[in-house]
């Protein structure tokens, strides 16, 4: 499926890597001092002021600290706390994103001792050093850094960013920083099971929750939560995010079922289930699912899931129709979905709609390699050996070593009857693959197109000792 669901672990054992962590260790003093003033402990009350939780967070106005969503749960008083020692009170809550954990509160501090921090919106580079300070157990001002080993999408729910920074308690809402000192995440997902993985949600979130809106009391936030069964679902949504996190859609799937038992107009938990029971080979299952979650919140993601739960099913056509929907709500990002829809097509026996799929996918994504391999074979099954040639010689200048694309021309030369132009396509395959059997084959028979029998007679001998049963193939058309 969308290759951007896979999780790409760098490894940090290549000496390129390690000179620039080193590079990276040699600013880390000075960059620590710069926003250590930013960082802040969250401390939270109950209603009779007893001590709740404690957390971190981080200014990024004079009067606005980010922090995750639930360091304030049930809270009805919380505290800031700086590092030198001040202690600002919460007035309420500007913004909440329950599903990514964070929130954003209005706290009340003095002109001139609070150093914002600025958010970088853009993905962060894999393999990129950064800096987390937080409160874990209540030091206040830790340091930890690390390297982004991983940039996440999870389809329906975004991006999540994953660190080799540690996480601990207490640290939750802190700042993921890079290297230029700009806030790239907030520290939130930690899961444990013989090893730590801790995550970040990607700043581009909290950009979106920057707009306006009424302030909201904590008492105010605590008395909604109770009356809306959304908050109990949305904690099984998290904890089913943190294995999916992972690719682990087993373990996933209870929570996010959990999630939509708890409230039945879930979007996003409906959403999740249904990618876990496809990801699973559940394919009714999914699509009853993801059904559930485009009725509620229609979105290109689900509609996806749709199609590809029919189309493993073997039910084109509804397939088709659910990938045309998935690209109606995003015509600008549609490459997966068109290429989907084409191999739809294939199967269902319209080859003409199948190429213009293709066409589609590449036209969004130029450098598509898989739909210019399938737009060429596409072409070649419906003989349409001109197009099929252009279509590999596109192909040949995204994969330039690929000696299978130079004998998929050389084949399309040949059924043209352009013998020479064979000749010198089976030559460069050879070249690049000196073992390749195929191509040898190729060669000696288009040797014997043009009469010449013993060169054809010296690919074959070639092959004896490279392939014998290309040999063999090549030896009953050589000796009839």
């Amino acid at each position: 499926m969308k290759s951007l669901w896979l999780i790409l672990i760098l490894s940090l054992a290549t000496a390129p890597s390690a000179a620039v962590n080193s590079a990276a260790q040699d600013v880390l003093p000075e960059l620590v001092r710069r926003i250590k003033p930013s960082a802040v402990a969250i401390e939270t009350f109950d209603a009779r002021g007893v001590q709740l939780s404690r957390g971190s967070g981080f200014f990024i106005d004079v009067d606005r600290v980010v922090t995750n969503r639930h360091v304030i749960e049930n809270a009805y008083r919380a505290e800031v706390h700086s590092y030198n020692g001040n202690v600002y009170p919460v007035r309420g809550v500007i913004a909440v994103d329950a599903e990514g954990d964070i929130a954003v509160l209005r706290v009340e501090a003095p002109a001139g001792q609070v150093r914002p921090l600025s958010l970088d919106r853009t993905s962060p580079q894999e393999g990129e050093s950064v800096v987390v300070i937080g409160n874990p157990f209540g030091l206040e001002g830790s340091v930890t850094n690390g390297i982004v080993s991983a940039v996440r999408d999870i389809p329906t729910f975004g991006r999540i960013i994953q660190i080799t920074a540690p996480i601990s308690p207490g640290s939750s809402g802190s700042p993921v920083v890079n290297m230029h000192g700009q806030v790239i995440g907030v520290a939130t997902l930690q899961i444990t099971g013989g090893q730590s993985i801790n995550f970040a949600i990607p700043s581009e979130r909290i950009s979106q929750l920057q707009s306006g809106g009424t302030l909201l009391s904590l008492s105010d936030l605590v008395a909604a939560s109770g009356r809306n069964k959304r908050a109990k679902a949305v904690q099984a949504f998290r904890d089913g995010l943190s294995f999916l996190s992972q690719d682990d859609c087993e373990k996933a799937l209870p929570y996010f079922e959990k999630a939509v038992e708890s409230d039945s107009n879930y979007a996003e938990a409906w959403a999740q289930a249904g990618f876990c029971r496809e990801k699973l080979g559940r394919h009714n299952e999914a699509i009853e699912a993801s059904r559930r979650a485009v009725t509620l919140r229609p979105s290109a993601e689900s509609y996806f899931n749709i199609g590809l739960a029919n189309y493993y099913l073997k039910q084109y056509r509804e397939a088709a129709d659910s990938y045309r929907q998935s690209i109606r709500l995003d015509p600008y990002n549609g490459a997966d979905a068109w290429y989907a829809l084409g191999l739809a097509y294939r199967d269902w026996g319209k080859a003409d709609e199948e190429i213009q799929a293709y066409r589609q996918a590449i036209r969004l994504k130029p450098d598509y390699t898989s739909a210019h391999e399938r737009v060429a074979s596409a072409y070649v099954r419906s003989r349409k050996y001109p197009q099929a040639i252009e279509a590999y010689k596109q192909l040949l200048a995204l994969k330039p070593g690929d000696a299978v694309v130079s004998n998929n021309i050389g084949e399309a030369y040949m059924e043209l009857g352009l013998t020479s132009d064979a000749l010198e396509a089976f030559k460069r395959a050879i070249q690049l693959k000196p073992d390749f059997g195929k191509a040898y084959y190729n060669l000696g028979k288009s040797y014997l197109a043009t009469g010449n029998r013993n060169s054809a007679l010296e690919q074959y001998n070639i092959l004896q000792s490279i392939d014998p049963d290309w040999a063999e193939k090549l030896d009953g058309l050589i000796n009839p």
